[in-house]
């Protein structure tokens, strides 16, 4: 009898990363509805460093395999699939169960509480997935799932972003890059915050119109830029006071879309900013797979390339968090 084949995945078996480790398991077998995908790449979002710290507000069972990014091919199809016949190249939508309109309840994210992405092989509901950019190889496919459909959802669907619009983004991680992206692809100028004068320059070459230091006065910097009006949509990414000053940069009628709390969790700000801007306060819980889809058709007409800022190895995954953990401009991906 022969042995069965393997699955490489990366798991943690007591929380911190100093736990993570490679392991070996039998290659799963897709089930009625279920399509097994051959993972080529898979990138990493800061969730996956907090539920790997057990600080994310879930606590994941153990062992646990993070990840929730996934570009790969559709290696066997279950019974009743009809999506999907095999060898298709896909990416994972981040919110399973969540295919269009208002979020259903029972929806989750993938990599907690949802299949985790780190592995070689991976388990998906065949209605899980769709089908990746003709334009993008895995690595740059892998970053479309969560931080480029936040930034889309955001922007796009939610935000109805238009030619001659100005965007606010906080930062230059995945979401802030996406964001810039695609304020410059619908016509829009992008003002990019950051605290790092690399990342500005950096930022500045990728198309933003203006940068300003986190340090300075950039509501009034941005109010100044746009002749007063103020920006017509927001990344927020950093949060806690963050998003007071936010509001202060808001032009009347327009949208702050809260997508990070890295300065805390607390929403502070003048109700006073909000009611004269008469702002559309919205939380972000990325989006659906119709939008994913949409996304997908833009980026293959506009040529977009995702801002990649390192890739590793399947076996160099602890390296992979720690360059995710230090701040990257773009994202951190890990090929198979």
């Amino acid at each position: 009898m022969s042995a069965p084949l393997l699955s490489r995945r990366w798991q943690i078996t007591g929380f911190g990363r100093q736990h993570l480790q490679s392991a070996e398991v039998p290659v799963p077998q897709p089930g009625p509805g279920q399509i097994l995908v051959r993972v080529e790449a898979a990138s990493l979002n800061y969730r996956d460093l907090m539920l790997t710290d057990n600080a994310y507000g879930w606590t994941p069972p153990l062992p646990f395999v993070p990840g929730s990014d996934l570009a790969g091919t559709v290696q066997a199809v279950g019974e009743g699939v009809t999506r999907w016949h095999g060898g298709e190249r896909v990416v994972s939508s981040f919110m399973a169960g969540w295919i269009d309109g208002v979020m259903p309840p029972e929806a989750f994210a993938l990599g907690g509480p949802g299949p985790g992405t780190l592995a070689s092989h991976v388990l998906l509901d065949a209605q899980w997935a769709v089908a990746a950019p003709r334009t993008l190889d895995a690595a740059q496919a892998s970053t479309l799932p969560c931080a480029a459909l936040t930034a889309w959802f955001a922007l796009a669907e939610q935000g109805v972003l238009r030619a001659g619009q100005t965007v606010l983004i906080h930062g230059t991680g995945g979401v802030a890059l996406f964001g810039l992206q695609f304020a410059r692809m619908h016509g829009a100028q992008a003002i990019v915050v950051s605290g790092a004068q690399d990342k500005r320059e950096r930022a500045l070459a990728l198309g933003a119109s203006h940068v300003l230091a986190r340090d300075a006065d950039w509501p009034a910097a941005v109010r100044e830029l746009t002749g007063g009006r103020g920006a017509d949509q927001v990344l927020e990414t950093v949060g806690g006071a963050n998003l007071g000053r936010s509001l202060e940069a808001l032009a009347q009628g327009g949208r702050l879309s809260v997508i990070g709390v890295l300065a805390g969790g607390e929403i502070r700000g003048s109700a006073y900013d909000t009611i004269r801007s008469r702002a559309t306060l919205q939380g972000l819980s990325v989006g659906h797979r119709r939008a994913l889809e949409d996304m997908v058709r833009a980026i293959d007409v506009n040529a977009l390339a995702p801002v990649i800022a390192a890739e590793y190895a399947f076996d160099q995954v602890p390296e992979a968090f720690a360059h995710l953990e230090r701040g990257a401009f773009g994202k951190v991906v890990v090929r198979f």
